[in-house]
């Protein structure tokens, strides 16, 4: 796996170069490219998810639109539109935002549910249809969502169909003194993302995905996973349990995890490590767990705590 390693060091090196002080968020988005999955960046207003989006698109030199999701967008605003050709007589078709390698889908939940659905075939088949004719979507090809977890004033929170197609949920937060002292000085004259350039062959990510597909998952740690999705199904506090994409999803991501870090073999501990980033957003907390405080996040570190790696036949 070191040509997978090598290549996501490079560009997370690069990515660094304008995003400071979130190597893991950089890491972790690149594990969604390399496992095809799609991330969402639930944070607060300033902290670098669209910039995120364009270093990695610019360092990878693929193709990279932004969509700006308000209450008035229309589906065929993100997918495309045929237009009728008064010289040929014909309908054309003009492909939307979402015919690009990566796709930043900004303040997704300002969107309409109408129009938000629109992105449901791309991220589970890579394929839009319109018209009745299917287009296949180029790979790679990963969306990133946004979204303002505390203004909620005119939005449309989206519902668990969607949230079950992102591999990950990732927060930036804040940065340290240090690091935003750091960052200061790296703006204070032109922006760094001015500057950079590709860094690898983004061509080449579905090859490297069918390599992370070859990550050895042992049969213990493979039971490991499926016991603390089921844990999520019967816990007292969850009104709504994993889906089994959030199994096969905790399952790719580790093997992706495993890969960037140099490994031909998935641990444990990488498991656990995605296991918030992968099960929280796909359950729902009971009100009245919620009232006393319980989150889906606290809820799934519970469950990590209390089912254990039965590691007798581990090998």
């Amino acid at each position: 796996m070191q040509e997978v390693q090598s290549f996501a060091q490079r560009i997370v090196e690069n990515v660094e170069r304008v995003i400071v002080g979130n190597r893991r968020a950089i890491e972790y988005v690149i594990v969604a490219l390399l496992c095809e999955g799609h991330v969402l960046l639930e944070d607060v207003p300033g902290v670098g998810k669209t910039m995120l989006a364009r270093a990695i698109a610019i360092s990878l030199g693929v193709t990279f639109k932004r969509l700006q999701c308000t209450p008035d967008l229309l589906p065929s605003d993100v997918t495309g539109v045929s237009v009728f050709n008064q010289k040929t007589r014909e309908f054309e078709f003009r492909p939307g935002p979402a015919f690009s390698n990566i796709l930043l889908a900004d303040e997704i939940n300002r969107a309409t549910p109408r129009t938000q659905a629109a992105l449901l075939e791309c991220m589970g088949e890579r394929q839009i249809t319109i018209d009745g004719v299917t287009y296949p979507l180029e790979r790679p090809f990963l969306v990133l969502a946004t979204q303002n977890p505390i203004e909620y004033e005119g939005t449309f929170p989206l519902p668990e169909a969607q949230l079950d197609r992102f591999l990950f949920k990732l927060s930036l937060g804040y940065l340290d003194a240090a690091e935003e002292s750091r960052m200061l000085l790296n703006l204070q004259r032109q922006h760094p993302i001015e500057q950079l350039e590709p860094v690898v062959d983004g061509r080449r990510v579905p090859e490297l995905a069918r390599q992370v597909w070859e990550v050895h998952v042992d049969d213990t740690v493979r039971d490991y996973i499926v016991r603390i999705v089921q844990a999520t199904r019967h816990h007292s506090d969850l009104a709504l349990g994993a889906s089994p994409r959030g199994s096969l999803g905790l399952f790719r991501g580790s093997q992706g995890l495993a890969a960037l870090r140099g490994r031909d073999y998935v641990l444990p501990d990488d498991v656990k490590e995605l296991a918030p980033l992968v099960l929280a957003h796909r359950c729902i907390v009971h009100p009245e767990s919620a009232l006393r405080g319980r989150t889906a996040p606290r809820v799934i570190e519970d469950i990590l705590d209390q089912v254990e790696l039965d590691i007798g036949e581990l090998h």
